[in-house]
């Protein structure tokens, strides 16, 4: 299945290696191949906002939940999401003459190489795939080779047989399911592969008109003398100068086969490149990619150091090592079972770290105008379940990890998406709420930035920009680039910003009130319906969100910090400090905890998957235990509350950060640990909900792959090791027991890098800090390094600025600074 198959990709072009001997299935995939969406005109309907009020001052909250979403629908607005489609399956049928032995599919993330292994009677046979970065192209390898036996060489055979024989293909995907609608029929029908010498032609009739398709090069690339194909004297041939599916549909009782193949006998190595495009005319792309391909070398080894030269230094950006020696080599079902049990062995948690990584850079990148999305470059079915890119929580947390990871250079894809769909965006705030700036409806894809989830959990939310802000202010955090934060992030916050200027009204005691205001995609308890009737969002809309108020504020102090590095819109600052002190304060409910929804008339639900209203403590980074000691307190409260039967893939991976920003190491690894035994696929692809409905985590009748999960797995366990903040630096802030030792290096902090090393079993513990720019922060170390010594590369040592053994660091550009305890005392 393509769920379990194993990945390769260069942010561009996806490959998905089933791994199957006789019949392998290589699902190729095109991030820009999108289809099935369309855009309605969107109608002018801001009257609606004091009406959606005024029915909420009037107490008749459902009707207010409902209003925009139904005007939108009388008038007929219809939008709908894209989704994006595999382009083909790439097929490799041999023959088998005995039972396979020692099989391995495995996925070197190092390279990005895919490899298939096992033997064959007397026969060693390999497949080997990656996805070049440096050639935009799919490279693939078989060889067949003879077993030695008591040190020498076999002959190849008794009859001298080849040792690779068979045929290569391409053909139309089927997707998950039978289908016969008429949508997918046209596409079906529209697919033909032609053969053309050591080519095959790949392409079909998207919904808008364009063509797509790809070319396949078949090469040999060793031959033995004397073995010849037995038909043409040839070691490859097609079968078929053409195979059109136009013309198959008109067979009265065939089905077309919607596949070419080309015939290989040999006894050397085969190389298979493959070449797509997303959009052209068929014939015109099939000549352009025939010729680049026609260009291309065909030594692997060669392409494969042209890829990695690329690959490696993102992949290398950020080290990680968890020291377990009883986990290396295991392969992944052995790491399963073992956290089946219950606990994830410290391997499986260091080799999702780095698979979380390797997915995330092998399915975009810094050219791309495509964020990372939910199933990366590897979906294989048409209409895929939240395919699109969903910004009320799962497009941040497939970044969180980005700039502690060296990966920032990879955000740029997130902002070139958002940027393109400005004028949508502006266009909505405008036409849904009468309001200045941007709205960002929480779902879009590729040219729809329009409302098309026609919903109140969706409609009524306004909190997307706001934070997606976040993340373009992080972004010159760690990088320092004045040029982006002048051009990109500034502009990005103040369009987010005008739209509260406009949205925020005044109650009677002169502090602002947020209305229509949804906690992502909770419902307050007490409007849950009584009768046991299943709804997803009974009615969300509600007043004074928790987090609505937390992102309108860190969105008001990154504008006003941001105007003053950069000296600009000094004369607006005062008015948005003013803004500041308007916004109402959290509250706490009678247990101590924080409050969802801070208005009397909506009660706390937390049988919920959503975590939004402990956004203040991550991922934000309002409230400290050292600067608000009691709040932080009641924020601990608020996320113990959550039941566990409510959450997901995703929320489990959502509340091991929120842990180890509490500093709970021991909580956010057993996050993990009932991830991993619940919602992981033996590819390491992680689910929505729990697959065998264990009553882990919340059930559904499917469980969809959503791998914004593996990359916040990535950020958990980076959070566990190392929180940065402007004010902050906190080693080891959260060091889960059974992480006795451990390593991390190359680690980014606004500013500089970080390494560090520890042994709990010995005490010893070592840090350095570099500056590549002036750093002042705090820096504060784990309680059991009591006899740490400090000192700068100009031999300054540090003393303790508190009791609890923090320090105030005042770094300039090139300075290192040294942590080191060699032993406890």
């Amino acid at each position: 299945m393509w769920r379990e198959a194993l990945p390769s990709g260069n942010g561009k072009l996806g490959a998905s290696v089933q791994g199957g001997i006789q019949e392998e299935t290589v699902l190729l995939l095109h991030s820009e191949l999108w289809h099935w969406g369309w855009k309605d005109e969107l109608p002018d309907v801001s009257h609606t906002l004091p009406e959606t009020r005024r029915l909420m001052d009037e107490e008749q909250y459902l009707e207010a939940s409902w209003h925009l979403t139904r005007t939108l629908q009388a008038q007929g607005y219809a939008s709908r999401l894209s989704s994006r489609f595999p382009l083909a399956a790439l097929t490799v049928s041999m023959t088998c003459d005995s039972a396979f032995r020692k099989y391995r599919r495995e996925l070197d993330m190092d390279t990005g190489e895919v490899q298939v292994r096992w033997q064959e009677g007397k026969r060693s046979y390999s497949r080997s795939l990656f996805v070049s970065r440096a050639d935009d192209c799919v490279v693939y390898e078989l060889e067949g080779r003879e077993l030695e036996e008591i040190g020498t060489v076999q002959e190849t055979g008794a009859a001298g047989k080849p040792l690779l024989t068979g045929t290569v293909g391409l053909r139309f995907p089927p997707g998950d399911r039978v289908r016969e609608d008429e949508e997918f029929t046209a596409l079906k029908l529209s697919v033909t592969v032609r053969a053309d010498g050591d080519y095959l032609l790949y392409g079909g009739r998207n919904d808008d008109g364009q063509d797509f398709g790809a070319v396949l090069r078949l090469i040999r690339v060793e031959e033995e003398p004397g073995l010849e194909d037995a038909t043409d004297g040839k070691t490859l041939s097609h079968l078929g100068s053409q195979m059109d599916s136009g013309d198959a549909r008109r067979s009265e009782r065939h089905e077309p086969e919607l596949s070419g193949k080309l015939h290989f006998q040999t006894s050397g190595k085969l190389l298979i490149l493959v070449k797509m495009f997303a959009a052209g005319e068929r014939k015109q792309e099939w000549s352009r990619l025939k010729q680049e391909l026609a260009a291309l070398g065909t030594d692997y080894g060669t392409l494969l150091a042209r890829h990695t030269e690329l690959h490696q230094p993102l992949f290398r950006s950020a080290e990680l090592d968890l020291d377990d020696a009883a986990d290396d080599g295991c392969c992944n079902e052995e790491l399963l079972l073992v956290a089946y049990e219950g606990e994830a062995p410290t391997g499986l948690v260091r080799k999702l770290w780095a698979y979380g990584r390797y997915l995330f850079i092998s399915g975009t990148s810094e050219h791309s105008s495509l964020p990372f999305g939910l199933y990366g470059l590897w979906g294989g079915d048409y209409r895929l379940i939240w395919g699109h890119n969903m910004a009320n929580e799962n497009v941040q947390m497939m970044y969180w990890h980005a700039a502690v990871g060296g990966l920032s250079r990879l955000n740029l894809s997130l902002f070139r998406y958002y940027n393109g769909l400005m004028e949508d965006f502006r266009d909505n705030a405008r036409k849904l709420y009468g309001c200045g700036g941007i709205y960002i409806p929480a779902g879009t894809t590729p040219g729809m930035g329009v409302p098309n989830q026609i919903v109140p959990v969706i409609m009524n939310w306004t909190g997307a920009a706001g934070w997606l802000a976040r993340h373009y202010y992080e972004h010159y955090q760690y990088t320092g680039d004045r040029q982006f934060l002048l051009k990109e992030a500034v502009p990005f916050m103040m369009e987010a910003l005008r739209f509260y200027e406009d949205f925020l009204v005044l109650d009677a005691d002169g502090q602002y009130i947020i209305y229509p205001s949804v906690s992502p995609e909770n419902t307050p308890e007490n409007f849950m319906p009584r009768d046991g009737q299943q709804l997803a969002h009974p009615m969300p809309t509600a007043i004074n969100a928790t987090m609505d108020i937390a992102i309108i504020k860190e969105l008001l102090q990154h504008v006003i910090e941001a105007s003053r590095i950069a000296g600009i819109h000094s004369g607006e600052i005062p008015r948005w400090e003013s803004m500041l002190e308007r916004l109402p304060s959290y509250i706490l409910g009678e247990e101590g905890a924080v409050k969802e929804w801070l208005h009397p008339a909506f009660e706390d639900r937390c049988d919920h998957r959503h975590l939004s209203h402990l956004y203040p403590v991550f991922p934000g980074q309002e409230v400290t235990r050292e600067e608000q000691p009691e709040l932080f307190r009641a924020f601990e409260t608020t996320v113990h509350q959550r039941q566990l039967g409510a959450q997901s893939g995703w929320s489990l991976a959502h509340m091991s950060s929120i842990y180890a920003r509490l500093g709970d190491g021991e909580r956010a690894l057993e996050s993990l640990d009932i991830l991993a035994r619940s919602c992981l696929l033996n590819n390491g692809f992680t689910l929505h909900n729990d697959w065998r409905n264990m009553g882990v985590c919340m059930s559904m009748p499917a469980a969809p792959v959503q791998l914004d999960a593996n990359l916040g797995w990535v950020n958990a366990v980076q959070e566990m090791l190392l929180f940065v903040s402007p004010q902050w630096i906190k080693l080891l802030p959260a060091l889960p027991a059974r992480w006795t030792r451990g390593s991390i290096h190359g680690w980014c902090i606004p500013g500089g890098s970080l390494s560090l090393a520890w042994d709990r079993t010995t005490g010893t513990f070592r840090a350095e800090l570099t500056a590549i720019r002036r750093i002042t922060t705090r820096l504060q170390l784990p309680e059991w390094t009591t006899s740490s010594k400090l000192y700068i590369s100009n031999h300054r040592i540090l003393a303790s600025s508190a009791a609890d053994g923090t320090y105030v660091l005042d770094l300039e550009a090139g300075d290192s600074l040294v942590v080191e305890q060699t032993t406890y005392q």
